[in-house]
């Protein structure tokens, strides 16, 4: 065989083995963030770490994948399909008794975003709490990775970021509300003053039935640029304003 015809194929089977390589590693076949929306036990608070830990993951895997290390990439996707499929993600806590009866309480059946059953119908349920109304108030990592729900009682998303100490002291929570969390497509801001809370504070609440959080306009760039914007921020803040 002639040396160019062999570089050629030494060449073609490169590319091959890249391109098989970038086929295998695909970050959304992990379908982690649909499984943190499916599967109660992932949202409730006792997994917040966990949850936090699945997401380093993932986005380490993003990383190596950037930097064309595609074979690492699907290896540390396979260890987040692991660890999602067994064991019961529920069984990594802590083995205090109240946390294992927490744990235990929090399965339920595997059901799709916005249909999962609430507790607001039952007799014994307690009023909500304007969140401004907490005593005492709730740290920031009990915000972050809570489910939200709407008026309705309808799960519609999690705050993924909340933004705190705006010039005019106006403050955010930045609630993702499709599966693959990307900031400016399927994320909305909302101001946290018009959120409540659960007694328990595991469920944050809008002021809004479903149907009408999906007409709220998505959070507009990626880099936050929105906060030096007060026209679109007071346009946004009224949606959620004057609501009971």
């Amino acid at each position: 065989m002639k040396p160019a015809r062999i570089l050629l194929t030494v060449t073609l089977l490169s590319l091959l083995g890249v391109t098989q390589a970038m086929a295998d590693c695909q970050i959304a076949d992990a379908k982690l963030e649909e499984a943190i929306l499916q599967r109660p036990e992932l949202r409730g608070k006792v997994n917040r770490q966990t949850v936090r830990d699945l997401r380093n993951l993932r986005d380490a895997a993003i990383t190596l994948w950037s930097y064309g290390r595609h074979d690492d990439c699907e290896r540390l996707l396979g260890n987040i399909r692991e660890l999602l499929s067994g064991p019961p993600i529920n069984s990594l806590g802590g083995n205090d008794e109240e946390d294992a009866e927490a744990q235990m309480g929090a399965r339920e059946p595997k059901i799709q975003r916005g249909a999962v059953q609430g507790r607001r119908d039952r007799k014994d349920a307690k009023p909500l709490i304007h969140i401004d109304e907490l005593a005492p108030a709730l740290r920031a990592d009990q915000i972050i990775g809570a489910e939200v729900r709407s008026a309705d009682d309808k799960i519609v998303g999690e705050v993924r970021n909340v933004v705190f100490g705006t010039k005019d002291r106006r403050d955010y929570a930045i609630v993702a509300s499709g599966g693959f969390f990307t900031p400016g497509k399927d994320s909305i801001v909302v101001p946290i003053r018009s959120l409540k809370v659960s007694q328990e504070r595991d469920s944050f609440f809008l002021p809004m039935l479903e149907a009408e959080v999906k007409t709220v306009p998505h959070m507009p760039d990626q880099d936050y640029r929105w906060l030096s914007d007060e026209a679109w921020r007071t346009r946004n803040d009224a949606i959620f304003s004057d609501r009971p």
